[in-house]
């Protein structure tokens, strides 16, 4: 399901690969991609992390900055960033900060159980840090280039 919004994104502050803290707010002036996964080095994960990494020349060139979300912690994040040549950063939200400000977390059933985890959604922020679109219960094929062309129009 994909939405249009007009309304400042909720701010965080987070750790990401590179021993760095991300801080949304500080990003103005560049088109942001939020996209959040239920968990690193999962199939559909990996796929989707795959699809954002090759068209991420494409995103640079159309002023956007991409950043992959899990719950996974640092170790985690960084691992799967090497094992997949991610050219983008992974933000680690343990303490499920953004999942909240985002509202993604749902309850999912798996395997018979129902538990609490990540939808895959992705969020737009535009160079003024206004939320322009979402896309909630992403299906990966083919997601990562509708992004791409959605960001070419801002």
């Amino acid at each position: 399901m994909t939405t249009h919004l007009d309304h400042p994104a909720p701010d965080f502050t987070l750790p990401a690969t590179g021993g760095q803290l991300i801080t949304l707010s500080a990003l103005a002036g560049k088109k942001v991609v939020l996209y959040f996964y239920p968990k690193d080095s999962t199939p559909g994960c990996t796929t989707e992390s795959q699809q954002f990494r090759d068209l991420h020349e494409q995103f640079v060139a159309a002023g956007a900055l991409v950043f992959g979300i899990s719950r996974d912690g640092l170790r985690s994040h960084d691992n799967f960033r090497a094992k997949q040549s991610l050219p983008f950063d992974l933000i680690s939200d343990g303490e499920e900060t953004a999942c909240s400000l985002y509202a993604v977390i749902k309850m999912k059933n798996m395997y018979g159980k129902q538990v609490r985890g990540i939808e895959r959604s992705t969020f737009v922020i535009d160079a003024a840090g206004v939320l322009r679109r979402e896309w909630r219960g992403v299906k990966v094929p083919g997601h990562a280039q509708e992004v791409l062309d959605y960001v070419q129009t801002l």
